[in-house]
């Protein structure tokens, strides 16, 4: 139920990146020039049989857990709406979105897309699939749907290329949390920390008390880590100028950034390759350890544990974001040839819509994208989240696909698995700066 989680490996991911870009026969929609969405319309629907236009095909990595329910219940609404289309749910299971995404390239090479594919909003979709020309926009649904009065202008530009919008957000979930043991932290005489010396130095005052000041799992945990400390050390607006060329990955500020990562990543557990991120969760709860940083996917796994909320745990913005929302999101998008072009508009308009979103994401532990949801039907943290991320600065997730491409994060990864082991803070941003040239903005 849960954000996907494995790394994959350099070779795999370049392998299924060129499957994806290799399937770019089809012409491109034009695009609008400038900042603002395109008002153009959208292209005629494809030519379809009446066996076809019976049935949509949606195609995701939902199968377990409360995604899972989250999909069949907004799948329920699709067919009392729709009862004409026969509604194919198309998830794959394994690898948690890994087997899903080599699956729909090869599908894509084939010719053969689904109507809809679930991706992670952001440069995932964009770097990959927009690059390739394989999807709509979607400014024609945004202005027919009033959507751009519910979500947050700020929002808009992360998902979208050259004035245009391509993606439908269904939920959001933030990755700068920072979740705590508040009986730890009283014991301690430790106030929940609100910058990031403050964090720095409870971890260096837990540091000699037995208890692990910072539980870190596998190493694609330590990138999401990564990410928020860079948040924290730059602020919104040079981090985010890191994704565009604007802020220098060997300047002195990105390097200070990288030494407070060196420091902060000194107080957390020796065993931190072996666990996975519920392990690394778990190790709060259990009083084993007093912070761990992750997205808010770990409230609803405390929730599975029985956790109680203000008592067993507790939570925060990592310490130097408050006030800022690192996001990503699940999200659907229109192909290019869809077999049935209507019938996938009349899912994304669910996806998209406050009944949509508030079926799914309750039960998924997620928030919707929309501003006007039924604050009623979510938990206290949920609400929570729901009013930061109504008045927060919105930046993007680098691991979970919204400023980065699939090959630059790739390349970030393989210079932080290095890094993991030398520590060597000169050798890491020089990498970070190649990587920024040979995949991302940097010149």
């Amino acid at each position: 139920m849960f954000p996907r989680k494995p790394v994959w490996g350099l070779a795999s991911l370049m392998a299924l990146v060129g499957l994806v870009f290799a399937a770019c026969g089809t012409p491109a929609t034009p695009r609008a020039q400038g900042t603002e969405p395109s008002t153009t319309t959208p292209p005629p629907p494809a030519k379809t049989t009446t066996a076809q236009r019976a049935k949509v095909e949606v195609f995701s990595w939902w199968v377990g857990g409360g995604e899972a329910a989250g999909l069949d219940a907004m799948m329920k609404i699709f067919k009392a709406q729709n009862p004409e289309i026969e509604f194919i749910n198309a998830a794959v299971a394994g690898g948690a979105g890994t087997n899903a995404r080599a699956i729909l390239a090869s599908r894509l090479q084939a010719g053969d897309p689904p109507d809809s594919w679930q991706g992670h909003a952001g440069q995932e979709l964009i770097g990959t699939y927009v690059k390739a020309h394989q999807l709509e926009p979607l400014n024609f649904l945004y202005e027919q749907e009033k959507w751009l009065d519910v979500m947050p202008k700020t929002l808009i530009p992360l998902i979208s290329q050259d004035g245009n919008i391509y993606s439908v957000p269904v939920n959001i979930h933030r990755s700068n949390v920072l979740w705590y043991n508040p009986r730890i932290l009283a014991e301690n005489n430790l106030p929940v920390p609100t910058t990031l010396d403050e964090f720095i130095a409870d971890l260096e005052k837990l540091n000699s008390t037995g208890i692990i000041p910072l539980a870190m799992g596998e190493q694609w945990t330590a990138m999401h880590l990564f990410e928020t400390i860079l948040l924290a050390s730059l602020g919104p607006e040079k981090y985010s100028g890191l994704w565009t060329g604007k802020t220098d990955w060997d300047g002195p500020e990105t390097r200070h950034a990288l030494e407070n990562f060196e420091k902060v990543l000194s107080y957390t557990n020796n065993d931190a390759t072996t666990l996975a991120w519920q392990d690394a969760a778990q190790l709060v709860v259990n009083g084993d350890a007093a912070f761990n940083i992750m997205g808010d996917w770990t409230e609803a796994y405390y929730k599975e544990l029985g956790k109680t909320p203000r008592v067993d745990y507790g939570w925060a913005p990592v310490p130097g974001t408050t006030g800022v929302f690192q996001f990503l999101s699940d999200s659907f998008v229109l192909p290019i040839g869809a077999p049935n072009r209507e019938g996938a508009i009349a899912w994304l308009k669910l996806a998209g819509s406050k009944a949509g979103q508030d079926a799914f994401n309750p039960v998924k532990g997620s928030i919707p994208a929309r501003s006007d949801a039924d604050r009623s039907l979510y938990d206290e943290y949920l609400q929570s989240a729901m009013a930061d991320w109504a008045r927060d600065t919105l930046v993007g997730s680098l691991y979970h696909g919204v400023v980065a491409n699939d090959s630059w994060k790739t390349e970030i990864n393989t210079d932080l698995g290095i890094f993991l082991t030398d520590k060597n803070v000169d050798r890491l941003q020089a990498a970070l700066m190649s990587a920024c040239k040979s995949s991302g903005p940097c010149h």
